[in-house]
Parts: structure tokens; sequence; C-alpha cells
């Protein structure tokens, strides 16, 4: 079991993400004992897995006990440890909103149907649907046109879309915008979905006819995964 936890532990440390479905993530988050000690090891250098049941992918995050250390300088929070300027932060918050939403939304659906299906016995039990079928695509033309005279413009999105790209918040492919590893991963929907869908941000996007839920979804992170279902 030690050499399984050292390779997934310097495999998250060097590539950053791991899909959820690889084998080695798939038993930390189906293994109790191995996931204990994973979590026990990584807390001993100040990390916890990051991990939810909406993304296809894991990763690693800091202990809550350690982002003041970390992210604290001179007595002045630093805002994030990406570099990012406020108007990529602002942008990634529009993109979250507009993908993230709308796929938390799509997975509730489908999860709801398959367990009022029954003739599914299964329904309950089976993973949360992820990828193309419940994810989003945004067009960069709309995006640039809806967003473009409160983001800086197109040039300047064009340079801040490029840079949420290569941390791996968002992929781009023929002048579309979809989910990246980290999207779900790195923002916290519990605390980021009533400030949009309750805030300015939820007003700006109901004028522009974008459809979002009265109150965020109900969370299962807490509900035990049965992925082999």
């Amino acid at each position: 079991m030690n050499d399984s936890l050292a390779t997934l532990t310097a495999r998250l440390l060097a590539h950053r993400v791991i899909p959820r479905q690889d084998p080695l993530a798939r038993r930390a988050l189906t293994d109790e004992r191995f996931r204990a000690e994973l979590d026990a090891r990584l807390a001993a250098v100040g990390l916890r897995l990051l991990e939810n049941p909406y993304s296809e992918y894991i990763a690693l995050a800091l202990l809550g006990a350690q982002e003041a250390a970390v992210f604290g300088q001179d007595d002045v929070w630093q805002s994030n440890n990406l570099g990012l300027p406020r108007d990529a932060i602002a942008l990634l918050v529009v993109l979250w909103a507009l993908i993230i939403l709308p796929k938390r939304q799509r997975q509730h659906a489908r999860r709801s149907k398959e367990q009022a299906d029954q003739q599914d016995m299964f329904g309950s039990d089976k993973p949360l649907p992820h990828g193309d079928e419940v994810s989003t695509t945004l067009s960069e033309e709309a995006l640039f046109a809806d967003f473009g005279k409160l983001l800086g413009g197109k040039t300047r999105m064009n340079l801040n879309l490029g840079l949420l790209t290569r941390l791996g918040f968002i992929q781009r492919r023929q002048k579309g915008i979809g989910e990246g590893p980290l999207l779900d991963l790195a923002l916290d929907y519990s605390k980021l979905a009533p400030r949009i869908i309750d805030g300015a941000l939820g007003d700006v996007l109901r004028e522009l006819g974008r459809s979002l839920p009265d109150q965020p979804g109900p969370q299962v992170d807490d509900e035990p995964e049965d992925e082999d279902a």
C-alpha cells in the first residue's frame, strides 16, 4: 500500500490533477483504509485531497490551518496564489457561473430521473454523470459580446482566457470554451453559488437571458459514492 500511496501523492504533485476514473484515484475514493492513510500522509505536509462527486478529477489543496501561513504576506492576505489579476478573477467567476451552475442542474436532473425510474433498480447507486453529456460549451464570440465592456475588451479577455487555460480552469476548442479540470474543484460551490444567484452577477446573467436556479442545488459531497455500481 505504501508504494501506491507514494505513487498517487507524487502524481498529484507532478500533474496537479488526476481523472477520478484512474485506478489509484478510484481506490482513494472507494477504499476507506487507503483513503485514511492518504489523508494522514497529506495532512502531515499541510495538504488535503480535493474532490467532489460532481467533478471528473481529483487534486490537492492546502489544509485550512495552512492558508494564512501560505497566502498571508506582511499581514496582507493575498487574493490568490496564482498571480491572477482582478479582471482575470472576475472572468473566472463569470465562466464558473456560466458553466458549472448549468452543469450542476443537469447532473441533479439526471440523478433525479434515474431515481424516479422504477425499472432501474440501481439508479440511485450510479455515479453522477460527467463530461460532455452535462457540461456546457460557451461561444467565445458570445462571451465577448456579453461581457467585453465589463471585462476589459476582447483583447484583454483573450489574454485572460489564455491564462485561465494554462492554469487548467478552462479548455478552448474551435472558438468554444469548456470546463477544465480545476473549474469544479478549485472554487467552492457552497460559498460561491449563493453569492452569484442572489448577487449582482446573477442579475446581469438574468438580463442576458441566462437561466439560473432559484437557489443552489442540493449538495451530495458527503454522500458515499459507489463508483463500481
